[in-house]
């Protein structure tokens, strides 16, 4: 059961804050499906960082001297160097959608299929493959906390809590649940949440109360893609082993139907994620899961082929969009290029 609580929360958590970026495109009146794009973009460039970083030798003596506090610092320096770079890809949308009032859908695939295609570029001139990886040995060792982290044997036993939040897990994971907590509060209770959901839902009116619908628009769009960037590094970070190939396995896709499932409310995603999350996790280590701590792999013994497994959570998000689409009701002016001299 500890197993399945830390996998569903390492699916679960991208998921998540990916799902919240796409809230604040779409409250602030834009359609950003470009999250798939946006997340390839930040795991590249999370990734090139680490190994950049890894060069230091200050880096190299604070893993050797296993000062795990340093290690969680660069953790944390990478997902914010891939939040700003995400942000700063996320303009070439707000550009085109605001500036340029081209139409949104076109131009959110258009990046989804310009950041891989640009990931794969560079990592071909950087590392001469196709994958970019650390420059030294992998993500669990380098950033994921242990009993060892904090010098303690592996034979203690912390307990059902213990276990399952304290020892093999990571920083970010935390970081990123902290981080939506502050990002659903700051959308839903604050004079800048109130302004930024005006401008999608009715921005003539927002306008005519003084409220900037470019500079909104342009915020909420500016977050979204700090969100996805920083969900794509943190999705390489706990399950590709701190690699980048230009692909995130659909996560930025299966975070827009969280969106639409959560019907664009952060206590809403956060459940679908968990969801999600868990179908993720049996789609990923199906043949390892002991729900009930006895030794038998239920599901692994059942005899459904893998193939069933890994499509699960692909079959479940048609199925759940199926029923619950017609009860979700989108932000009105989404979509929707503004037009100042409109009323």
């Amino acid at each position: 059961m500890t197993f399945l609580i830390q996998q569903t929360l390492i699916y679960a958590v991208p998921l998540m804050i990916v799902a919240l970026a796409g809230v604040f495109a779409e409250r602030s009146g834009i359609i950003n499906l470009a999250l798939e794009g946006i997340m390839i973009f930040g795991a590249f460039i999370g990734v090139l960082f680490v190994r950049l970083m890894q060069g230091s030798q200050a880096v190299l003596a604070a893993k050797q001297a296993g000062d795990w506090v340093a290690l969680q610092g660069l953790e944390l320096l990478t997902m914010l160097v891939a939040a700003a770079m995400g942000a700063v890809f996320s303009l070439l949308l707000s550009f085109a959608s605001i500036n340029l009032r081209a139409d949104q859908t076109i131009g959110g695939t258009a990046l989804n299929l310009m950041a891989p295609a640009l990931v794969l570029f560079l990592i071909r001139i950087i590392a001469n493959q196709n994958t970019l990886q650390m420059a030294t040995g992998d993500s669990a060792s380098w950033f994921m906390l242990k009993k060892s982290t904090f010098g303690v044997d592996k034979s203690v036993e912390w307990g059902f809590f213990g276990e399952t939040f304290l020892n093999k897990i990571y920083l970010a994971t935390y970081v990123c649940i902290l981080l939506f907590i502050i990002l659903s509060v700051i959308l839903y209770k604050t004079k800048f949440g109130l302004r930024l959901r005006a401008c999608g839902e009715n921005p003539q009116a927002a306008d005519s109360l003084g409220i900037n619908v470019y500079k909104m628009r342009y915020a909420g769009v500016t977050i979204s893609g700090a969100l996805a960037g920083m969900g794509g590094f943190v999705y390489a970070m706990t399950t590709a082993n701190c690699s980048s190939n230009g692909d995130v396995a659909g996560f930025g896709f299966l975070a827009l139907a969280v969106m639409i499932f959560g019907n664009w409310k952060p206590l809403n995603i956060a459940g679908a994620s968990l969801l999600f999350g868990l179908f993720k996790c049996i789609a990923a280590a199906y043949a390892s899961i002991d729900i009930n701590g006895d030794g038998v792999f239920l599901l692994a013994d059942i005899g459904i082929s893998a193939h069933l497994y890994r499509m699960l959570p692909y079959l479940i998000t048609l199925l759940v969009l199926a029923f619950t689409s017609k009860k979700s009701r989108a932000p009105k002016a989404e979509g929707i290029p503004y037009d100042k001299g409109q009323r």
